[in-house]
């Protein structure tokens, strides 16, 4: 069995229905950590050796939030530059990640058909993850592919739940050293 951290980044999780099902799919399960960075770090001030030790005690990481801006919410993004530091996760001695898996699990509040070239985003999703995929290359991670819920906001309770489940099925596929590449996309969408 492989250990997943599952890393959840969003800034009102109170005000989330998506990403609130997600967490609730995986909060609890076993081999699984749950890490609430906004939780933990309400002030941003990350705690790099912590997250550090983080990472080393588990083969797979989990970066899981709302695509804000064609990106992460902030405070993701503060931790990837403080946490992913030269000597640890990249350049000379960087090889703590090394072999490690990472997978973006995030939402959107459009529809899959907004992330396709003519589309309303004008780019795919793995297109726009881009710098995610290559920030996982750099640490010598595999970057698999995400699994994103498209359309939150026209998502019904029925369909959040099926959503849910699939994302617990996924995060439960790689804990147990399966390649986790099913069920992505939701609402008309596709990984």
């Amino acid at each position: 069995m492989s250990r997943v951290l599952v890393l959840l980044a969003h800034p009102a999780l109170h005000r989330s229905r998506a990403n609130a099902a997600l967490a609730d799919a995986v909060r609890s399960l076993p081999g699984v950590t749950f890490h609430d960075l906004y939780a933990a770090y309400p002030h941003h001030h990350v705690d790099v050796a912590r997250e550090q030790g983080l990472l080393r005690s588990h083969d797979v990481v989990v970066w899981q939030h709302p695509f804000y801006w064609y990106s992460a919410p902030s405070l993701l993004k503060e931790w990837q530059d403080v946490v992913l530091e030269h000597g640890f996760a990249y350049g000379d001695g960087g090889t703590a990640l090394r072999g490690k898996r990472v997978l973006s699990a995030l939402s959107t509040g459009g529809p899959a058909a907004a992330y396709q070239p003519g589309g309303y985003n004008r780019h795919t999703i793995g297109h726009l993850l881009a710098p995610f995929d290559q920030t996982a290359h750099l640490c010598g991670m595999t970057y698999l592919e995400p699994f994103v819920v498209h359309g939150v906001g026209q998502l019904s309770e029925a369909g959040l739940r099926e959503v849910a489940g699939r994302y617990r099925d996924r995060i439960e596929a790689l804990r147990d050293d399966g390649a986790g590449r099913n069920g992505g996309m939701a609402a008309g969408g596709m990984a």
